[in-house]
Parts: structure tokens; C-alpha cells; sequence
């Protein structure tokens, strides 16, 4: 099972576009973990991600992650998100994985 995580600003923006995710997860057939936390939190809900997201409103903090953890990093598509598609976002972060 893939874990994804996706950070922003305080964890509670990508709550909605988790649950999207996790039903286009389910609808694909896909076993992941899917969670939301805050940017801050980085190092430690990411020590074991397979791959982590960032909130296009953290973005910037981009080489600070990638540097606290050991998996691909990667802004989610400002469209994406503002949609809050969850099967675009998921297709993101499995292309991240490679899978």
C-alpha cells in the first residue's frame, strides 16, 4: 500500500481534496493512504510517505521538504487543486511514485 501526504498551511484546506482522492482511489481500484497536515509537520508525517504533495499556497516551501524527507516532492496542479479534483491529484502524486 502507497502512502501519500499532502501539506499545506495548516492541514485543514486539503481535507476536502483527500476525500476526493481516497473515492477516485477506491472508484480505480487503488490501495493508498491518503492524509492532510500541516506543512510543519513535514519531517515527521513524511518520514515514511512514498510520495508528499504540497498545497499551491506552500509551494514555495518546496526545496525545504524535499530536503526533510526521503520521497518525491511536488506542488499539486494549482487547477487541480482549486477544483478539488481528486482524481487529477490523484494521478499526480501515483505518476510521482511511478505507479
Amino acid at each position: 500500500m502507497k502512502k501519500i501526504i499532502l501539506l499545506c498551511a495548516g492541514g485543514m484546506s486539503t481535507g476536502v481534496l483527500v476525500n476526493n482522492m481516497k473515492k477516485a482511489a477506491t472508484e480505480k481500484g487503488v490501495e493508498v493512504t491518503i492524509d492532510a497536515h500541516p506543512i510543519d509537520a513535514a519531517a515527521t508525517v513524511g518520514s515514511d510517505a512514498d510520495c508528499v504533495l504540497l498545497g499551491p499556497q506552500v509551494s514555495y516551501r518546496q526545496g525545504e521538504v524535499t530536503s526533510a524527507v526521503s520521497c518525491p516532492v511536488a506542488a499539486i496542479d494549482m487547477r487541480s487543486y482549486g477544483m478539488m479534483d481528486g482524481k487529477k491529484t490523484l494521478d499526480q502524486a501515483l505518476a510521482l511514485i511511478g505507479g
